[in-house]
């Protein structure tokens, strides 16, 4: 048997049992799937900082919806105001690194 205890995508338990292996799960409450998204968030920014690659980056993307959603918005929502920002401020293209103002 190995423990866990940590979010997983909502078809992984029938992932499992199709498999043949069991499983036991616990619904929580968005209080609490809160606290294991954050954890989930950590664990996916250091597997992207080892692997490097368009899975890992889709993972945290993920994840970063999934935070969002807990908080009331939609993909959608999060999108448009990625959007807003990017038209106000820029993105991260040019690889500037701002040392001093004055």
């Amino acid at each position: 048997m190995k423990i866990y205890d940590k979010l997983v995508r909502d078809r992984i338990p029938e992932i499992i049992e199709n498999s043949g292996n069991h499983c036991e799960v616990e619904v929580v409450s968005n209080e609490v799937a809160l606290e294991y998204l954050y954890k989930k968030l950590n664990e996916e920014v250091s597997e992207l900082l080892e692997d490097k690659n368009l899975e890992e980056i889709a993972d945290v993307v993920e994840v970063l919806f999934a935070i969002g959603k807990k908080y009331g918005y939609s993909e959608e929502d999060i999108l448009s105001k990625r959007a807003e920002k990017k038209a106000k401020s820029g993105v991260f293209d040019d690889n500037i690194v701002l040392k001093k103002t004055w």
